[in-house]
């Protein structure tokens, strides 16, 4: 297991010929949640208006062809190592899958390395305890939450450097919000801003003011197949694109009044297709395809002292090749001991001449792989459309082009032989506990499992809780690893209803073990519906409250982590949330 301080031997980093007064330029990265390449306006939207969106597109380039992967955490995978996903760990959306493997050099560890201040403000989704979480991937800052979908929009629970806070009005605003007072902040110094928004991923939530432009209004650009298209969701999904653009301008503004704008590159992009069947210049397939319209994102890319306006990048270009693309356009060289699989976009960027005509990239999810080349698409059946002539993806055309069709199922083979030899179908990664340096460790219900009759808030483990628990035959079990010996403080979050109270919970590991009673009852109701501008999918949500177990020794090593109940005098014992881990000292007893 590498220690944080270790990805610093493994680069080197040279200087910058940008003519920025500190040397490199600063970098703002915007990602939106389950955004469609024709979701914005720079690609022919004409219901959503982004004009903030837009104008990076206008003032710097944009990427007429650039991919993404088919889901959330694979997509953030790539663009913090430049790596394909299948090759880091992260193979799924949650329950640990999503994390990317210790081994992996992030972004924000190259960029801090050469000096940059570095923040993250929004949904991360590579992982929640260290070393897996933000804060030991290299980023000094983070604010947000660390799973992958969250089930209310308005001042949630969040997270700002391990620590719990009540987030801010509108999520999308706090996020902005704080990643602004982090820009200020750092205004001296090179920075990286790296600020992944959770919209529009439903539960379908905006404020008042972006839902009534929307409200009720005709939709005029429709999907390919308008009987599959919910006309409802598509209106909350441009009311909360608009509620994103208004934010984009906001950094921009502040990038305007700070003297900030010609040595920032900015760019904004999508982390997968759109979440439902809507608009999107008729591109077979949505999120979770590795189909054109699963995995096409918009990008554009704005840094006024390099790119020239107006510049349109038709390489193919995708999420890998964003990292060895701001570090080249940086002047900072890479020097990790992992191969990267993206490349540098940046000659093109600079208006000289790349050769990528032969480039392949690849797409892959849930054993389906698909693979782009310049002029034509092979899909997860065989199956070879001409992207130019049917980029809609109409018409087989692999007997007419037998050498083609031979050429990229060659290349599927060997990407698949090469880049998923380590894939494993079930994470057996244990979460960790007690990672030197780190005060904290989250174990949510999301990565838990239960045995007994105790039942999970919703099938889509992300913000989930469990309850049902009503006999000491349950538990709820985490696979864990303890990296360091030491005494933590543990807590947990819960409901409990009126005369439910009393019950006796234990946490044990191995042979330690501390117990404590539920001191209170406390009920609060379900929310979230009241919110909701089309039905969701996700689990509702209550506010939680904490309950002190005591303090637990736990050794270095691994184990089953296991929450039960010793004693239940009346019908339940508990809704559990979240366990909290506090490290409290390196080494002492057991005991309440």
């Amino acid at each position: 297991m590498k220690p944080a301080w270790g990805l610093l031997l493994a680069l080197l980093v040279v200087g910058c010929s940008a003519p920025q007064q500190h040397g490199l330029p600063n970098i703002v990265i915007f990602l939106a949640d389950d955004q469609g390449w024709g979701d914005v306006g720079f690609n022919g939207n004409t219901t959503a208006a982004t004009p903030n969106i837009d104008r990076i597109a206008s003032e710097g380039a944009v990427f007429s062809h650039f991919y993404v992967s088919p889901v959330c955490s694979p997509t953030r995978a790539e663009l913090l190592t430049g790596r394909y996903h299948s090759r880091s760990g992260v193979t799924a959306t949650s329950s640990g899958a999503e994390r990317l493997d210790l081994d992996e050099t992030t972004m924000a560890e190259v960029f801090r390395a050469a000096g940059y201040a570095t923040g993250v403000f929004g949904k991360w989704h590579n992982g929640t305890q260290a070393p897996y979480h933000p804060n030991a991937r290299g980023f000094d800052e983070f604010y947000g939450f660390a799973s992958g979908h969250w089930g209310h929009y308005f001042s949630p629970p969040l997270e700002h450097n391990g620590e719990l806070v009540r987030g801010q009005g509108y999520v999308v605003d706090d996020f902005t919000d704080k990643a602004l007072a982090f820009i200020e902040q750092n205004r001296e110094r090179p920075f990286l801003a790296y600020v992944p928004y959770n919209t529009p991923h439903s539960p379908m939530q905006v404020p008042d003011e972006y839902w009534d432009r929307f409200a009720g209004r005709t939709i005029e650009q429709a999907h390919r197949d308008p009987s599959m298209e919910d006309v409802e969701f598509t209106r909350a999904a441009l009311a909360m694109t608009e509620n994103i653009d208004w934010n984009v301008g906001r950094v921009l503004a502040a990038l305007d009044s700070l003297g900030l704008a010609d040595e920032t590159i900015v760019l904004y992009f999508s982390d997968n297709g759109p979440n439902g069947w809507r608009w999107n210049a008729g591109m077979k397939g949505r999120k979770g395809s590795t189909d054109e319209g699963g995995v096409r994102s918009p990008l554009a890319m704005r840094w006024p002292a390099v790119i020239a306006s107006g510049t349109e990048v038709v390489d193919l270009a995708a999420a890998i090749d964003l990292l060895p693309t701001l570090a080249d356009l940086a002047g900072i060289r890479i020097e990790i001991p992992l191969p990267l699989d993206g490349i540098s976009l940046g000659p093109a960027l600079r208006g000289q001449p790349a050769a990528l005509e032969d480039r392949y990239v690849i797409s892959h999810w849930r054993g389906r792989t698909s693979v782009r080349s310049a002029g034509y698409r092979l899909d997860h059946e065989g199956k070879l459309f001409d992207m130019q002539a049917d980029p809609g993806q109409h018409r087989d055309v692999a007997a007419e082009h037998p050498e083609i069709w031979q050429s990229l199922t060659t290349a599927r083979r060997e990407w698949e032989t090469d880049a998923l030899k380590e894939a494993e179908p079930e994470d057996l990664r244990p979460f960790t506990i007690g990672y030197p340096d780190f005060e904290i460790t989250h174990l949510p219900a999301r990565d838990a499992r239960t045995t007994g009759g105790i039942t999970r808030s919703n099938r889509f483990p992300n913000d989930s809780f469990f309850s049902n628990w009503t006999a000491t035959e349950d538990a709820i079990t985490w696979n864990v690893e303890v990296l360091a010996e030491g005494t933590f403080a543990a807590e947990l979050y819960y409901t409990c209803s009126e005369g439910s109270e009393g019950a006796t919970v234990e946490l044990r590991l191995d042979e330690q073990h501390v117990a404590a009673r539920v001191p209170a009852a406390h009920d609060p109701p379900l929310y979230g519906m009241e919110q909701d501008r089309t039905p969701r999918i996700e689990s509702y949500v209550k506010d939680f409250v904490p309950m002190k177990l005591g303090t637990i020794t736990l050794a270095r090593g691994a184990g089953t982590l296991t929450l039960r109940a010793l004693e239940i005098p009346a019908e339940e014992v508990m809704d559990f949330r979240l366990l909290v881990l506090r490290r409290v000292a390196p080494g002492a007893a057991s005991g309440p």
